[in-house]
């Protein structure tokens, strides 16, 4: 049986090491909500305010965000693993340590956000705006970069495959040496002397 805190008052809360599987948070007041390795399985966050919130060590497990305000929140040392975000607010938002595996961000608006040694294998960024991010030494490999905005931001030691690379739009990115010849290579060009 499904957990309900449908509409409810949770604002303001401490959680340390709770574990919720299959409960619905859908429009929920989760603002201020603290969460120190806490585990979220297959729950639905959509159109909650988990706006000001902070979370540790925390799990969300192929769960649902649609229409949720993440805006100051924090996330540190987190898994978002085949987490889903649909017309989420997320800036500003702080997110370090983190794993995206297979999480789907497809048309989020991220510009500006630092998500710096992310690993953001396999995720859904299609259409995603990355603009002026700090994606430094982020893991990009496998992760689906069609239609992906990234001018002005920083891909320096930031590893992407061949497709993302040729997926991906990425005029007026900063990237190393390395990126910048399997860019080349990706292309077509026969990089040598």
């Amino acid at each position: 049986m499904t957990e309900d805190f449908r509409d409810a008052d949770l604002s303001n809360q401490s959680w340390e090491g709770r574990r919720f599987a299959h409960v619905d948070f859908v429009d929920a007041d989760l603002r201020g909500l603290v969460t120190q390795g806490c585990t979220f399985d297959h729950c639905d966050f959509s159109r909650a305010d988990l706006g000001e919130s902070k979370h540790t060590t925390s799990a969300f497990r192929s769960c649902t965000f649609e229409r949720t305000n993440l805006m100051h929140s924090e996330f540190a040392g987190c898994t978002f693993l085949g987490t889903n975000f649909f017309e989420c607010r997320f800036r500003p938002v702080k997110i370090s340590d983190t794993d995206l595996t297979l999480a789907s961000l497809a048309g989020a608006n991220l510009r500006k956000t630092t998500l710096s040694g992310l690993r953001l294998r396999e995720a859904n960024l299609t259409g995603a705006d990355l603009r002026d991010c700090d994606l430094t030494g982020a893991d990009l490999r496998g992760a689906r970069l069609a239609e992906t905005r990234f001018g002005g931001a920083d891909l320096r030691g930031a590893q992407l495959d061949a497709n993302g690379l040729r997926q991906a739009t990425l005029a007026g990115t900063r990237v190393d040496i390395d990126t910048a010849i399997a860019f080349a290579a990706a292309h077509g060009l026969q990089v040598g002397e």
